[in-house]
């Protein structure tokens, strides 16, 4: 009895930090039912953030870390960013139309940097830069300023989202190999 459980927990270790990612997938839709409850939607979007950390602190820390471990949380990513991206317009209304062209441009641009790795590498990917890292930590704040009327926030979030993609390309375009989690530019 005690190898079956000592054997459950082991197994549950192992797969403990993509499981957390999952949930961020089923939590983040949830959030958009809360748009409208401001404190429900804080509280939620904060566990989902905070599992985001988690994840992968856990999967460095117990040595699971896989590649698809780290696809699923650049998913569990992707669909935080569009989570993040609708509440915004939502909130926002018609002052958001200001916005749209540079919304569109990274749109744009971390399309292209998907087709290329596609191209290049055979599979879709998105890096974990510290640029990529910056920005998705302003695109994550920017929903807790947005929420009291703060449009402040969107110039930073974008011009560290535009650098990061723009760094992302040239990663792409110059790397022979995918590395999903190369640092920067500057580092291999």
């Amino acid at each position: 009895m005690f190898s079956f459980i000592v054997g459950w927990e082991v197994r549950i270790l192992k797969h403990l930090a993509n499981l957390i990612s999952l949930s961020r997938i089923i939590l983040l839709f949830v959030l958009f039912f809360l748009l409208d409850h401001a404190m429900l939607f804080l509280i939620l979007y904060l566990i989902c953030g905070f599992s985001d950390v988690l994840d992968g602190f856990i999967a460095r820390k117990t040595h699971t870390q896989s590649e698809f471990g780290a696809k699923l949380d650049s998913f569990a990513d992707v669909l935080f960013f569009i989570t993040i991206t609708i509440s915004v317009i939502y909130w926002m209304g018609n002052d958001i139309f200001g916005f749209l062209p540079w919304i569109l441009f990274i749109f744009i641009l971390r399309c292209i940097n998907i087709a290329i790795a596609v191209h290049k590498y055979h599979s879709a990917a998105l890096l974990h830069t510290w640029g990529n890292k910056l920005s998705g930590f302003l695109v994550f704040i920017a929903p807790l300023f947005l929420l009291y009327d703060k449009t402040f926030i969107l110039y930073p979030v974008l011009i560290a989202a535009v650098l990061s993609a723009v760094e992302e390309t040239f990663i792409h375009l110059t790397s022979s190999k995918l590395d999903l989690n190369r640092p920067s530019i500057f580092k291999r």
